[in-house]
């Protein structure tokens, strides 16, 4: 329905709109391609236009495709609880310290007291960690993104910066970097209601994490095993198992509600385009699990408009060009 769309383009990753794919594993945008072709006349406005998407009626979204830019937006601006897609900037700001190539492991880190105490927590989500075990910087990745470790995200914090405090310091800092102005982080794992932001400036985190290969990596994996951890570790974001969706992180909490970042592959002919999504604040104030739920049902809906619509939309403008 025409009348559901809440557009403000503008606000939602202006600046996307003049950067090319540049680095992000092959994917197409509008500003030039791969294959050398001139980049298309029209702009993001005109795409949009094309696309008629399932806005959610409550919280906030934004949605853009790289080298195209922001597809639109809908609810407010004001920074709300963000839940685990905290982790996100965590990891980031984990491998911007620490970089990773593809296929190392990096250096062993020992589980300490804390984290293996914070393991039987019956009041947020842990990943099972055994004190004086040592796991490679990859596996904690995997435990942090994938089950949502909050015991993880602080053992990470503390073996970077010594304390959980100081590496908070560098996660609000990596995130006035980035422009993020409307977020404060004050934990690690998101697991405080007083970590904040918006659509928008997550958007703008999702773009550079996608840059970074092992983080995009791992973000895609529906499930892992990690030695000395029990059993096969699945990933809270069940949409990877729909077409085209790579990532990227779940949160949810009764004060936040469900919330996603999400990053899918769209094909239009032989191009493959980067589309990149936030949904806050899915049924916030009822139960995590309900809130979830809503949040990739939402998402989903989104990313399925979107590879559905997408292509036939860059088409129509590529008409109109010409």
């Amino acid at each position: 329905m025409r009348g559901r769309r809440v557009r403000d383009v503008g606000a939602v990753c202006g600046a996307a709109g003049l950067l090319a794919v540049v680095g992000v594993g092959g994917w197409f945008g509008l500003s030039g391609g791969e294959d050398g072709g001139a980049p298309p006349s029209y702009g993001t406005a005109a795409v949009a236009e094309r696309l008629d998407l399932p806005w959610p009626r409550e919280g906030q979204t934004s949605v853009a495709v790289e080298g195209l830019g922001g597809l639109g937006r809908a609810g407010g601006h004001e920074p709300v609880p963000i839940a685990s897609v905290t982790k996100v900037m965590t990891a980031y700001v984990i491998l911007k310290e620490h970089p990773l190539a593809r296929g190392e492991q990096g250096p062993r880190i020992t589980v300490d007291t804390a984290a293996a105490e914070e393991s039987h927590s019956l009041s947020e989500s842990t990943a099972p960690l055994r004190e004086g075990r040592r796991h490679t910087q990859r596996q904690l990745l995997e435990l942090l993104l994938l089950p949502s470790g909050n015991n993880v995200a602080r053992l990470l914090a503390r073996w970077d910066a010594g304390s959980e405090k100081a590496f908070v310091a560098k996660m609000n800092r990596a995130a006035a970097r980035l422009g993020m102005s409307r977020t404060t982080y004050t934990g690690a794992s998101g697991f405080e209601a007083s970590t904040r932001s918006t659509a928008d400036d997550q958007l703008k985190l999702a773009r550079q994490a996608m840059k970074e290969p092992v983080l995009r990596a791992v973000v895609a994996l529906r499930s892992t095993k990690v030695p000395g951890v029990p059993g096969t570790v699945t990933n809270t974001n069940r949409l990877l198992d729909e077409p085209g969706v790579i990532g990227l992180k779940t949160g949810s909490s009764t004060p936040a509600g469900g919330n996603l970042m999400w990053a899918a592959e769209v094909t239009s002919g032989a191009r493959r385009h980067l589309v990149l999504g936030v949904v806050l604040g899915q049924r916030a104030h009822t139960t995590p699990a309900e809130g979830l739920d809503a949040a990739l049902e939402k998402s989903g809906a989104l990313i399925e408009a979107v590879r559905t619509g997408l292509p036939a939309a860059l088409r129509d403008g590529e008409r109109v060009r010409t």
